[in-house]
């Protein structure tokens, strides 16, 4: 990248970078370990790759929506907006913490209901929520997606408006 004339400073600046880094003292010698403790703790020594190791998996709500003529589609909440979908993210990983189960049928009613408004045909709703786990490299290589895993579910069927 750099022009020819420069070649010379660079291979200098090369010579002097490995000098401070301890690469041409000996391996036993304690600067030079200490160097690359301190580079392997800190990841400095290994280059960064596309997949990053120990990626969490993440949460989500799966709504099965069931129609009166036998229909069945499959939904998840929306909300408008970056910041509300950051909200919600969060909502839903507190919810697979089980200090939050009083609330998790609560929450999780209220999320379907918002459904339920915007398609009032709708006879019955099954909420699954699970965690959602990204395929490691290998897997990733052979053609694998991510996997979800159920945790939990609720069943919810609006009733029948009584006649006066």
């Amino acid at each position: 990248m750099l022009p020819s004339a420069l070649n010379k400073y660079a291979r200098e600046g090369e010579l002097l970078a490995a000098w401070l880094l301890g690469k041409q003292a000996a391996a036993s010698n304690p600067v030079r370990r200490g160097i690359a403790t301190y580079l392997h703790f800190a990841g400095i020594q290994a280059g960064y790759t596309f997949f990053a190791p120990n990626i969490p998996g993440y949460h989500k709500l799966i709504f099965e929506l069931y129609y009166g003529d036998g229909r069945v589609e499959y939904e998840s909440p929306h909300v408008s907006g970056k910041a509300a979908a950051l909200r919600l993210a969060s909502l839903l990983d507190r919810l697979a913490d089980n200090r939050y189960e009083p609330l998790r049928e609560v929450v999780v009613k209220m999320l379907a209901f918002s459904v339920w408004q915007e398609r009032p045909d709708v006879k019955k709703i099954r909420a699954t929520f699970g965690t959602v786990s990204p395929p490691d490299i290998s897997d990733f290589e052979h053609g694998k997606n991510e996997s979800f895993q159920p945790m939990f579910s609720y069943n919810f069927s609006l009733r029948e408006e009584q006649k006066q």
